[in-house]
């Protein structure tokens, strides 16, 4: 019912509605209404009751990361239908992992916190309470598992191409790293849960720095927010931005197998392609030219012997000659 209140005020936006208005739509007592009412203001709603006018929204909530607030208009088919919202939580690929096989595909696990965040090869993200985007999200493509890889490009390409649309000009660290000015502000941690010729259920994880400004010495010459680059974009836009441009990527792959849009943004918005870089395993470094991204997603690269090679996301790691990218 708290839900149904929510959809109400968010469609009048700044228009009055009565509480007996509200209590002949939704069924339910005056004194129902004037409870549920009390209970939003606590969760963050800026709700207004004026004599004889009746409730009204006083701001959009455009900070809330709830279920309604998100899908409000978000008019997606599978991607956001079902969102699960925690105030904190250890990792959401975790309890991602934990619920996959039990909650419908497009499923989205979102924290305000995250304690025990991680990116690729283990390595942790630092998620604080309300400062940025950790999510993830449930997927079941009918496929086989080795073309599972190719999620990551479109996760990239979807991230890179909302925020772009929002103003924000990013570019692709291949294949999972979103840049802004040289430095990362958001990632991407997909993991497959798969049998030979079977994808039970991938989980895709994207971490997003919205609002932090201070990082901690280790990661400061790397990382980077959407305030500290100085864009106040509100979080519930990104991730309906983020959602919907996703959906459509994805929807392409998985249906007809078509990998054309998701490419040319990969190479639109490519923070190395053309560029000399560090290709990075374990204790070897060799400086290579990239070249392009082929049809399979993976990168072409050319060495100081001037061989071509194609390197496949997840062999290597990579570091700009002079800093991050």
């Amino acid at each position: 019912m708290r839900g149904k209140i929510i959809e109400v005020i968010l469609d009048i936006k700044n228009d009055f509605i009565s509480g007996e208005e509200l209590s002949k739509g939704l069924g339910i007592s005056r004194t129902a209404i004037c409870k549920y009412m009390k209970t939003l203001k606590e969760k963050g709603y800026n709700i207004e009751y004026v004599n004889r006018k009746g409730y009204r929204l006083i701001e959009d909530p455009k900070d809330l990361l709830t279920y309604q607030n998100i899908s409000h208009k978000l008019n997606t088919k599978i991607i956001g239908n079902n969102i699960i919202h925690f105030e904190t939580i250890d990792s959401t690929n975790n309890y991602a992992k934990k619920v996959a096989l039990q909650k419908p595909e497009g499923t989205v696990i979102i924290s305000e916190e995250q304690t025990k965040g991680k990116g690729r090869v283990g390595r942790q993200w630092h998620s604080k309470s309300k400062d940025g985007i950790w999510m993830s999200i449930i997927l079941k493509p009918d496929m086989i598992p080795q073309k599972a890889t190719f999620i990551t490009s479109i996760a990239g390409a979807s991230i890179a191409k909302a925020l772009n649309d929002l103003g924000v000009k990013t570019t692709i660290k291949w294949p999972n790293d979103i840049i802004i000015n040289n430095k990362k502000v958001a990632g991407i941690l997909t993991e497959l849960s798969a049998e030979i010729e079977k994808i039970n259920y991938i989980v895709l994880g994207i971490g997003i720095n919205v609002k932090t400004m201070e990082f901690s010495q280790e990661i400061s010459e790397i990382a980077t927010s959407l305030y500290k680059e100085g864009h106040k974009i509100s979080r519930v836009d990104v991730i309906r931005k983020i959602l919907k441009e996703f959906e459509i990527l994805y929807l392409q792959y998985i249906n007809k197998d078509s990998k054309g849009e998701t490419l040319d943004i990969c190479r639109q918005y490519s923070a190395i392609i053309e560029k000399d870089v560090y290709l990075i395993k374990g204790e070897e470094k060799e400086l290579v030219r990239c070249l392009d991204i082929n049809q399979e997603g993976n990168l072409i690269v050319r060495t100081k012997n001037n061989i071509k090679r194609e390197i496949i996301s997840g062999e290597v790691s990579i570091r700009g000659i002079k800093g991050y990218v």
